[in-house]
């Protein structure tokens, strides 16, 4: 299981390791441990032109999830699958979203990071009402399971 980390955004300066830490406890507690995928931070207007492209939604949004196998196929079928897709992240809208929550901004990239990573896993809460409970339901799980790793933000050091 490996995970790969794409920064193709400079505000914050995200700290690599840690994401991939906190994907890897994901990916283990969702059994998806053999699996392998990316995490790219983008800026809003690639987000949007990612939306636009896949989704045909002319605005940014949060997170994406391009996911790179059926994930309705029975687990023992999908066992040798070793990639899972990629999940996308835009920084500046998880940041203004930190600050409507009044939450950090660690805490709002392992909120966008599950969610991402369960979208990997063939959850879709814009299918009906009952898989958007299901779907918040297993986020509030993993983020109990998980926890919150603090140091997704690299710190600016004082000059």
């Amino acid at each position: 299981m490996s995970v790969f980390v794409e920064i193709r955004t400079r505000i914050p300066k995200v700290n690599p390791v840690s994401v991939v830490k906190f994907a890897l406890a994901i990916l283990s507690a969702v059994g998806e441990q053999d699996s392998d995928m990316s995490v790219t931070f983008v800026g809003d207007q690639r987000m949007r032109r990612l939306n636009r492209q896949y989704r045909h939604k002319d605005r940014t949004t949060d997170v994406l999830a391009f996911a790179f196998r059926d994930a309705h196929l029975p687990i023992r079928m999908r066992m040798n699958a070793s990639p899972l897709g990629d999940v996308v992240i835009a920084m500046p809208t998880a940041i203004r979203q930190a600050r409507a929550a009044s939450r950090s901004l660690g805490e709002e990239m392992a909120v966008l990071l599950i969610h991402g990573i369960l979208h990997l896993c063939g959850y879709d809460h814009e299918a009906s009402e009952k898989e958007a409970r299901r779907m918040r339901w297993r986020e509030r799980i993993l983020l109990q399971q998980v926890g919150v790793f603090p140091s997704f933000i690299k710190l600016a050091s004082k000059r």
